[in-house]
């Protein structure tokens, strides 16, 4: 596998910093990835990759090109041209209608104020939105209602035949960010440190028209929701560029728990590095959020945290899992988590149990102290009971991928197909298991002399 170390002669980043990222050796027993194929064709930073099935996807960034691979090959499938500007938004939508033969398109939005319509069987454009009078940030498709909405200075609601079925009135000049479906025909709709709900209401007069309708603004983070994530029909979490982790109902939108002592190391007994109170903005951001149904796990800073929605607390992290920003976090089907960052690095975590220790009081952080947190007496007792009776956990890093030469913006896991990543440095590595690779590799080999009637191998 091509490896290098990057960042060896980085500065600290601050004089009273020491830096506490775990290392691991070349040999990553835990780590399949030993094999690597780099994908090249874009010219400029590629921020974003969307799975279209089981073995393709596309790739696309600030040159304003598509492209589509295959991810079992890393074959170079189609280059689709029509955007003048880069991308900002990028979703697959998948056809539903029975009586036609099902395709998948994907539908990419960009500076340029356009969004179009792909089809990725053919490589060719299906169609183009030029209406906009402002960029598209987000795209959301709700595959149930055979909808997809674009989110910018307005919320716009469309059909498949691209028809614009409503939208909502100018909402703020930096509009909206990110957008989450949600049930009864919801959205959530981050518009800075706002979180709107819209209901979608289908049309009286029986047409295939739908209405959207402002139905609550909750206002509860204090700076702007950088990540929105669904963990089930109940339950929807926010996080915001401070460092709050916020739980809502997604039922009637009520905030059912919140964290934002991501940095304090009394919260969080497992940090190593000391805690100065005044934090920038980017080592206390919430990046990005996956989840489960037990657990969301959040890319807070340089860190990684663990956050069960039972307990309603962290019981895992890794305050420095990366020497910069974690910018995108995914679970695996298995224990493990796989982190990229600003740095760029690609990590491997197993979550794991460990020994348990006797419980001691929780001390009260410095949000806590000036009356901002959520911690006081009795929530120590409570949080001391918690950890009497439960099991503690930690974040063992198994694997560190070193093949990009800046930022991994984000990756997709296509399981035995291998991991797919993207950066900054204008590649895309698609990551593969060299134990299987090396096994298929056999097993073709032995096919073609079979096929040409040679099974007598020499030495």
């Amino acid at each position: 596998m091509l490896r290098w170390l990057i960042g060896g002669g980085r500065e600290p980043q601050g004089l009273a910093e020491k830096s506490s990222v775990q290392t691991i050796g070349e040999e990553q027993i835990q780590n399949p990835y030993t094999e690597l194929l780099v994908l090249k064709g874009h010219q400029d930073i590629v921020r974003f990759l969307v799975q279209i099935d089981d073995c393709r996807f596309a790739s696309a960034g600030d040159d304003g090109i598509i492209f589509l691979w295959n991810a079992q090959t890393g074959e170079k499938l189609f280059e689709l041209h029509g955007h003048t500007q880069k991308i900002t938004a990028i979703a697959p939508f998948s056809s539903s209608d029975a009586s036609e033969e099902k395709s998948n398109l994907i539908l990419t939005a960009s500076a340029d104020k356009t969004v179009i319509v792909w089809d990725c069987t053919t490589g060719r454009q299906v169609q183009k939105v030029s209406c906009f009078h402002s960029t598209v940030k987000c795209l959301t498709v709700l595959q149930r209602l055979d909808v997809w909405l674009s989110g910018g200075s307005d919320l716009c609601v469309w059909n498949r035949k691209l028809d614009l079925l409503c939208k909502t009135s100018h909402l703020t000049d930096a509009g909206i960010s990110t957008l989450v479906e949600l049930p009864k025909n919801c959205v959530a709709a981050a518009v800075g440190k706002e979180l709107i709900i819209f209901r979608l209401i289908a049309s009286s007069d029986k047409s295939e028209g739908w209405n959207i309708l402002e139905v609550k603004r909750l206002v509860d983070h204090h700076d702007n929701i950088l990540s929105l994530v669904s963990v089930n029909d109940l339950t929807f979490v926010t996080g915001s560029h401070v460092g709050e982790l916020i739980v809502w109902d997604a039922i009637d939108w009520t905030k059912q728990a919140s964290e934002c002592n991501f940095w304090d190391s009394s919260v969080h007994p497992d940090s190593q590095t000391e805690i100065k109170l005044s934090q920038s903005p980017n080592e206390t951001s919430v990046q990005h959020l996956t989840c489960d149904e037990e657990c969301v796990f959040a890319a807070v800073g340089k860190g990684i945290y663990v956050y069960n929605l039972q307990m309603k607390r962290v019981i895992a992290c890794q305050r420095t899992a990366h020497d910069s920003s974690v910018l995108h976090i995914e679970k695996l089907p298995n224990r493990q988590l796989i982190s990229c960052s600003e740095d760029g690095s690609v990590r491997i975590w197993e979550l794991r149990e460990k020994q348990q220790m006797p419980a001691e009081p929780v001390p009260t952080g410095f949000f806590n102290m000036w009356g901002f947190g959520r911690a006081n007496k009795q929530a120590n007792q409570a949080a001391k009971k918690t950890q009497e009776n439960t099991t503690m956990h930690f974040l063992e890093l198994v694997g560190d991928l070193i093949g990009h030469s800046s930022a991994v913006q984000m990756f997709l896991y296509f399981g035995e197909l291998g991991l797919v990543t993207c950066s900054a440095d204008h590649l895309i590595i698609l990551w593969k298991d060299g134990e299987r690779e090396s096994r298929l590799r056999s097993l073709t080999l032995f096919q073609k002399l079979a096929q040409n009637g040679d099974l007598q191998l020499k030495f």
